[in-house]
Order: C-alpha cells, then sequence, then structure tokens
C-alpha cells in the first residue's frame, strides 16, 4: 500500500495525465499506481504522446527564425518561392486530411502552426521580391484553401486522400528545388539554419509517432521522405556555412557602395 503523501501525488497526477491525453487509464494504473515500467505498449504509447505534443508546442516557434532572418536582412535571397510554396501545400494538405481523419491532435498539430508559419514565409518571399500583387493574391488563395480544409464534409474525402498522396512528390519536388538553388549559389543565403534543423529532428520524431498514434502508411512514408529532404538540407547548411557568410557580407558591402 502507497503512504498517504504517494496517494495523495497519484490521485493528483491522474486528471491532468489522464485528462489531457497523455495517458490512458490503464496506462495510468500501470505506470504510476503499480510502477510497471515493463509494460512496453503504455510506454510506447506514453512517448509517442509526450513527443507529439513536444513537437506541436515547438512548432510554435519553428520557424520564426526564418521569418526574423528574412524581415532583419529585407531579403528573401536564396530562397526559392515554388519551393516554399509546395512545401506550404504539402503542411496544410497534410493538416486538412489527419483533421478530417479524426486523428488525435498531439499526431498532426503542428501542421497547423507550420502551415500558419509558411504562408507567412511565403508572402514575406513574394513581398521583399517586389511582388506586391503576387502576395496579395497568395494571401487570399491560402486563406480560402484553410476555410475549405477546416470545415468538415466541405471538401470530399477522397480528394482528402489524393491530397494527401500527394503529399510525397510535393515534399520531394519542393525540397529538391531548394536543395538545387543552394548547389547552384554555392550557398545557402537566408535560409535559416535553426529552422531547417528543427524541421528535421521534428519529422524524424513524427515518423514513431505517426506509426504509434495512427498507423497511417501514408503518412508515415509522408515523413521518411521529409526527413531525408529535411537531413540533406541540413547538410548544405553546414557545408555551405563558410561560403554563405561570405556571400551575405559581399551582398551588404555591395548595397552599401550603392547607397553611397
Amino acid at each position: 500500500m502507497p503512504s498517504p503523501s504517494t496517494a495523495t501525488l497519484i490521485a493528483g497526477l491522474r486528471g491532468p495525465l489522464t485528462q489531457s491525453g497523455l495517458m490512458t487509464m490503464e496506462c495510468f494504473n500501470e505506470l504510476v499506481v503499480k510502477a510497471n515500467f515493463g509494460h512496453s505498449a503504455c510506454l510506447k504509447a506514453v512517448v509517442a504522446k509526450g513527443l507529439g505534443f513536444a513537437i506541436v508546442a515547438g512548432a510554435l516557434l519553428v520557424k520564426l527564425p526564418q521569418v526574423f532572418k528574412l524581415l532583419g536582412s529585407g531579403s528573401a535571397e536564396g530562397l526559392s518561392f515554388l519551393g516554399v510554396f509546395l512545401e506550404l501545400l504539402a503542411v496544410t494538405l497534410n493538416a486538412g486530411y489527419s483533421y478530417n481523419q479524426g486523428f488525435p491532435f498531439s499526431a498532426y498539430g503542428e501542421a497547423i502552426f507550420l502551415s500558419l508559419q509558411t504562408s507567412l514565409i511565403a508572402f514575406l518571399v513574394l513581398w521583399l521580391s517586389g511582388n506586391t500583387i503576387g502576395s496579395v493574391l497568395f494571401t487570399a488563395a491560402f486563406a480560402g484553401l484553410a476555410y475549405a480544409l477546416a470545415q468538415p464534409g466541405l471538401v470530399p474525402e477522397q480528394w482528402l486522400w489524393y491530397g494527401q498522396a500527394a503529399n510525397i512528390p510535393m515534399v520531394v519536388v519542393g525540397k529538391l528545388i531548394q536543395i538545387i538553388t543552394n548547389f547552384r549559389n554555392g550557398h545557402t543565403g537566408q535560409l535559416s539554419v535553426v529552422t531547417v534543423f528543427l524541421l528535421f529532428a521534428g519529422s524524424v520524431a513524427r515518423i514513431f509517432t505517426s506509426i504509434q498514434e495512427t498507423g497511417d502508411q501514408m503518412l508515415i512514408m509522408s515523413f521518411v521522405v521529409s526527413t531525408v529532404a529535411n537531413g540533406i538540407l541540413f547538410l548544405q547548411v553546414v557545408m555551405y556555412w563558410k561560403a554563405t557568410q561570405k556571400a551575405l557580407q559581399k551582398k551588404k558591402v555591395n548595397e552599401k557602395k550603392k547607397r553611397n
């Protein structure tokens, strides 16, 4: 029998852990009450759920370094709008598909926040490139798509499935465009190393959480592909680090000369 203080602690944990969805009542009894840490099914479920919540929380900030870098420099040099747009389309369709499938929020919540932040990056790439009209039209079109996906039943389920299936080629093409752009430039321009690394780490973790929480093969495969693509981008950021610093410094010097 647990001591009175331990029993009070367990009772206090029951509500937050079960009501938040982190643990089922069965797993709470096994892991907390009985301290049965050999219960592998519950351990995997809790780790997956915890990782899922951590990824969703991290997604609130993951692309802000990229946003701040664009705003701070006033330049979108090195970023491909088409690559950003395809990434945005992929993550938005992923969010719409997962939401309509009724998957737990911890399994896809970051897609919503990534979609919002990526849309802002796409807007900035257009805006900073001088395409004011394009940036306004893009924002209106994205808002319309997001609204449609958020209305249950408005978009046919089969279309959502095809949208998720298209995720893989969109991720491949979108990232490949950015990878090729970096290769041709010989540097990664205004690409944020923090954002690229966090996206890579998040997609690795999502493979495990998707297996545990959804079992959806299409979803799992899309994260496998995303992991490979983000891994290549991260390697480029590391490999081109010195060349990127030189290129950005040279651009600053040239801009300063033009102003003078």
